[in-house]
């Protein structure tokens, strides 16, 4: 049996200010629980206080020497290219080649206009970043798009880190199965799961590349009961504009072996890596839950 990786997304500023906890701290606690990655979303202007990504992970690589140090996800196309290149290989060689880049172009328009960049290009862009990003990580000599006269060098050179493709769409799937090493949906069932791999996999087959791993996006309250599932259910459904029944199964919550039993359902779809976002509860004893959790899934 294949073994299944957990990871924990890093506490926000709000829980750290409540919990009393930094981000270096947080990291620590989840490599010495025994966790498998960090994660840090990328937000620029939502409304709230939210960390500048690289520089939060950045954080928890220095303060980590064993986890998987990831973005869950990079908006790469709201960053001038070379700028989002730089960011990506500073992250990959400060942390000792943990990185692993989680991928989108979400975010909402209102934070592309925070950035300048036209909500539509969106797609287009993301797709140039990912074709370019490897050649910039290795130190070639790149042309630039939007100047072909202009090279440009980065250095030092690093190894591309593996690259995750976030979002359960047609598009983030086609997206994976042409540039990704995995596919990354956020708070799906596992039968969504199980069909996104189906595709996923005849679309890489038809790229001539193997099929990416998967990994899940998922929301947890371990040892909360039936009203910490509604509750995060609701959460869900007013934050994604998704309807109560459809993410009423979503949060993974109830007793560790019972959270071990609904990731083994994603790990029976097809999934070998699960990154958790704790949506109650105290952050340190549910990171530590969270590896009772990961303990039980281990083959």
């Amino acid at each position: 049996m294949e073994n299944f990786e957990i990871g924990v997304i890093l506490p926000g500023v709000a829980v750290q200010r409540r919990g009393g906890l930094t981000l270096g701290e947080a990291a620590g606690h989840a490599e010495r629980a025994g966790l498998d990655g960090v994660w840090h979303g990328d937000h620029l202007a939502v409304g709230g206080p939210v960390l500048d990504a690289p520089i939060a992970l950045a954080t928890a690589a220095a303060a980590t020497s064993r986890v998987r140090i990831g973005t869950s996800v990079f908006i790469p196309a709201i960053r001038p290219l070379v700028w989002a290149a730089k960011q990506v290989a500073s992250l990959q060689y400060v942390s000792g080649e943990r990185l692993v880049l989680g991928v989108g172009s979400g975010g909402g328009a209102a934070q592309w206009a925070a950035a300048g960049v036209p909500y539509g290009e969106r797609g287009r862009l993301t797709d140039t970043a990912l074709g370019l990003l490897p050649r910039l990580l290795a130190g070639e000599p790149v042309l630039l798009p939007d100047a072909a006269d202009r090279l440009v060098q980065l250095l030092p050179a690093v190894p591309m880190p593996p690259v995750w493709v976030g979002n359960a769409s047609a598009a983030a799937i086609r997206r994976a199965a042409a540039f990704g090493d995995g596919w990354f949906p956020s708070l799906i069932s596992p039968q969504d799961v199980a069909r996104g791999r189906a595709r996923l996999a005849e679309l890489a087959d038809g790229h001539g590349r193997p099929a990416p791993v998967i990994a899940i996006g998922g929301a947890a309250h371990v040892g909360g009961g039936a009203t910490a599932q509604a509750e995060i259910a609701a959460g869900i459904s007013g934050a994604y504009g998704r309807p109560l029944e459809e993410v009423a199964g979503i949060p993974l919550t109830g007793q560790p072996k019972e959270v071990a039993e609904r990731l083994a359902e994603y790990r029976a779809a097809g999934a070998s890596h699960a990154v958790i976002g704790i949506s109650g509860g105290d952050w340190r004893r549910q990171v530590e839950l969270l590896a009772e959790v990961r303990d039980l899934l281990r083959p």
